[in-house]
C-alpha cells in the first residue's frame, strides 16, 4: 500500500484588518482600539490608496471603510473591491457620521457592505462588531481546512482501494499458484516416499544374500583364504552390515510419514519405561544410568514417538564419552508458547510441552545445532562412531508432523540437550511437572 499522501492544511490565519478613512486621526483611533485584540492593521487614506495595498495583499480578514472621502466615496471603492473575484469574499464595514435614509443604507449594502459603524466611534461596539466577523473568518477557514482534508482523504481512499483490488488479484492468482505447486510437492513427495521404499525394500535380498555367501565363504574355505582372504571377507561383511542399517533406516524415514497409526492419548512414562527396558543390554553394557523425570500424557501416534525416544537414547548412549558413564536425564515441563525457542509457527500461542533429553557425553560446537538433523549429514567419522546420518532426520520428521520442533544445544566435552517441542492439543492429563 502506498504511504499517504500529506495533508497540507492552512496554517491559523492571521487576522489583518483594512482600515480605509481620509484622516490620520481617525485612522489612528481605530487602530488603537483594535490592536488590543492582536489583529493586524493596515491604513488606507484613500480610496484609491485602499485598492493599491488590495493589489499587492488580498487576505484580509474585514475591511473597515469611511464612506465620506473626497475623489472616490467609500460606496465608489466597495464597488471597484468587489469588482475582483479574489477580493469578494472580504466583508466591507461602513463608518459614516452620517444618519443615511433607508435609501443610502439599502445603497451600502448593495455595494456589498455588511454592517454600518456610526461616528463618534464607540469602541466596545467596534470591537464586538469586528470580533463577529473574526470569528466567522475562522470558522470558514476551519471548514476549508476541513474540506482539504476531506478532499485528500478520498483521494488517498480511492487509491487505498485500487490498490487492494489490485492486490487482491495479485494475492488469488498467488494462491492459486501456491496450491499447484503444493499439488506438486504433495505428488513428488509421495512419490520420493514410495520410491525410497521399493528401492530399500529391493535392495534387503541381494544384501541378503552377500551375507550369507559371505558367512558361508568365511565358515568353508577360511582356511584356504589364509590371512588377507579372510580380512577381505570380514570386511565384505561389515560393510554388509553398514548398508543393511542404512536401508532399514531409509525405510523408517520414509515410513515415518505415514498416517496409518491413528493419534491415541499416550502416557510418554509409560512408553519411554519400555524404551528402555528394550534397550536394557545396551545401556548395561555401557553402565549408562537414565533418569526419567514425570512426562505427560498427549495425543500422538505411539509407534512413531517409540522410534523418537529410541533414536535419541541411542544417540545418547553412542556418542557417550570412553572414561565416563553415560548419564540421560528425561523430563518435561509445561510453558507458554510465546516461550518457546526455535517456533516459526503462528499457531504456537497456545500451552506447550518442552521434552527434553540431556546427556553427559561428547557434545559438539553448536554452530553445527541445526547440521545435526540434516539428511546423512554425519559430524563424527564412521570408524569411531557407527550410523548411517538418518536417526536425527527421522526425530525431526516425526516431531514436525505432530505440529512441534526439535532443537539441541551442546558443548564439547559437556554434554548435549535436545529438547522436543509440542503443542498440548488436548488436556488430557492433569499432571504438571514443578516448575
Amino acid at each position: 500500500m502506498a504511504d499517504a499522501t500529506e495533508i497540507i492544511l492552512p496554517a491559523r490565519p492571521d487576522i489583518k484588518i483594512l482600515v480605509v478613512d481620509d484622516r490620520e486621526d481617525n485612522l489612528f483611533s481605530i487602530e488603537t482600539i483594535l490592536e488590543q485584540d492582536g489583529y493586524t492593521i493596515r491604513k488606507a487614506n484613500s480610496g484609491r490608496a485602499a485598492l493599491r495595498t488590495l493589489l499587492k495583499e488580498d487576505d484580509f480578514t474585514l475591511i473597515l471603510m469611511d464612506v465620506q472621502m473626497p475623489d472616490l466615496n467609500g460606496f465608489d471603492t466597495a464597488t471597484m473591491i468587489y469588482d475582483r473575484d479574489k477580493l469578494k469574499h472580504i466583508p466591507i464595514i461602513f463608518i459614516t457620521a452620517n444618519d443615511y435614509g433607508d435609501e443610502s443604507v439599502f445603497k451600502g449594502y448593495q455595494m456589498g457592505g455588511v454592517d454600518y459603524i456610526y461616528k463618534p466611534i464607540n469602541p466596545e461596539l467596534l470591537r464586538a462588531k469586528v470580533a463577529v466577523f473574526v470569528e466567522l473568518y475562522r470558522k470558514n477557514h476551519q471548514l476549508l481546512a476541513q474540506e482539504q482534508r476531506m478532499a485528500a482523504a478520498n483521494r488517498q481512499l480511492e487509491r487505498e482501494i485500487k490498490e487492494r483490488i489490485n492486490s487482491e488479484a495479485k494475492i488469488t492468482s498467488l494462491n492459486k499458484q501456491l496450491m499447484e505447486n503444493i499439488n506438486r510437492l504433495k505428488a513428488t513427495n509421495e512419490e520420493l516416499e514410495r520410491f525410497a521404499y521399493v528401492a530399500s525394500h529391493d535392495l534387503q535380498e541381494p544384501l541378503r544374500k552377500i551375507i550369507i555367501f559371505s558367512d558361508q565363504l568365511s565358515a568353508r574355505y577360511g582356511t584356504i583364504l589364509k590371512e588377507e582372504g579372510n580380512d577381505f571377507v570380514e570386511r565384505i561383511m561389515k560393510a554388509s552390515e553398514r548398508m543393511r542399517v542404512l536401508i532399514k533406516n531409509i525405510l523408517s524415514f520414509s515410513r515415518s510419514s505415514a498416517n496409518s497409526d491413528a493419534y491415541e492419548e499416550t502416557d510418554l512414562q509409560t512408553l519411554l519405561e519400555g524404551i528402555l527396558s528394550d534397550l536394557e543390554i545396551s545401556i548395561q553394557q555401557k553402565n549408562a544410568v537414565v533418569n526419567i523425570g514425570q512426562l505427560p500424557v498427549l495425543k500422538i501416534v505411539p509407534s512413531q514417538f517409540r522410534q523418537l525416544f529410541q533414536n535419541l537414547v541411542i544417540n545418547s548412549l553412542k556418542f557417550s564419552k570412553d572414561d565416563n558413564a553415560p548419564e540421560i536425564e528425561i523430563y518435561a515441563e509445561k510453558i507458554k508458547g510465546m516461550h518457546m525457542p526455535g517456533i516459526r509457527n503462528e499457531l504456537y500461542q497456545d500451552d506447550y510441552y518442552n521434552i527434553y533429553v540431556k546427556d553427559n557425553g561428547i557434545g559438539f560446537e553448536q554452530k553445527y545445532a541445526d547440521d545435526i538433523f540434516t539428511l546423512f549429514k554425519r559430524l563424527n567419522s564412521y570408524d569411531k562412531f557407527e550410523g548411517t546420518g538418518i536417526g536425527l532426520s527421522i526425530c525431526k520428521k516425526i516431531v514436525e508432523q505432530h505440529g512441534g520442533s526439535i532443537n539441541a544445544t551442546s558443548t564439547v566435552g559437556e554434554g548435549t540437550t535436545f529438547i522436543i517441542s509440542l503443542p498440548v492439543k488436548e488436556k488430557v492429563d492433569s499432571r504438571l511437572l514443578a516448575k
